[in-house]
């Protein structure tokens, strides 16, 4: 079957991409509002940048019914952020952190999660992660309008909180990190089942 995205409802082509394209990483972004007020969103557009510099890739669908959800706001206010990973015994603190909650809640708490000091930032990360990039905002790039479209926020990485508990041989382990990927619709996976390949030698 063959779908013209000029053709389909925007709905329709959200769940063509996000069917296809999995698993695909989940940033669990902490922030701050201007008046101090610690936010937590869970963010499954998420990729590397660049590597040198080091850039993350955290993409907002944008809401129908406002144009920027609270983490938008709060990195446009002070620039910067913690991007958690979550590790399957996060899933639930994550699933309760993504509910549509005003401004003035903080995730953290309705989640039940701990407050870590970053060394690079002033946002708190999530204690509970293995791994916690702390970054400042580069640039935010539209790529689109209105509701569905993306706002793609492009995160210059200051440093990286890594707990030794992820770590075999001096490097993150997958089956260590445990890391959840999202799936289509409510369906999720972890990186506990995985092949090694080596590329071919030319």
């Amino acid at each position: 079957m063959y779908f013209n995205t000029a053709d389909i409802a925007p709905r329709e082509n959200y769940q063509l991409l996000t069917g296809a394209v999995v698993p695909r990483p989940i940033a669990w972004v902490s922030t701050l509002s201007a008046n101090g007020i610690a936010n937590l969103a869970p963010y499954s557009f998420f990729t590397v940048a660049s590597c040198m510099p080091p850039v993350l890739c955290v993409v907002q669908v944008n809401p129908r019914n406002r144009s920027e959800k609270d983490t938008l706001s709060n990195l446009k206010d002070t620039r910067e952020c913690v991007v958690n990973i979550v590790s399957h015994v996060l899933v639930d603190a994550m699933n309760t952190s993504c509910g549509d909650y005003p401004p003035e809640v903080d995730e953290f708490e309705k989640a039940g999660l701990k407050k870590s000091l970053s060394k690079a930032v002033i946002v708190p990360g999530v204690e509970e992660a293995l791994v916690r990039f702390e970054c400042n905002l580069r640039e935010v790039k539209l790529v689109g309008e209105g509701a569905m479209a993306g706002s793609m926020m492009l995160l210059d990485v200051l440093g990286v909180d890594v707990s030794d508990t992820a770590m075999r041989n001096g490097l993150i382990a997958n089956d260590l990190l445990d890391a959840v990927g999202k799936l289509t619709g409510d369906a999720y996976c972890t990186t506990r089942s995985n092949f090694e390949l080596a590329r071919p030698k030319v």
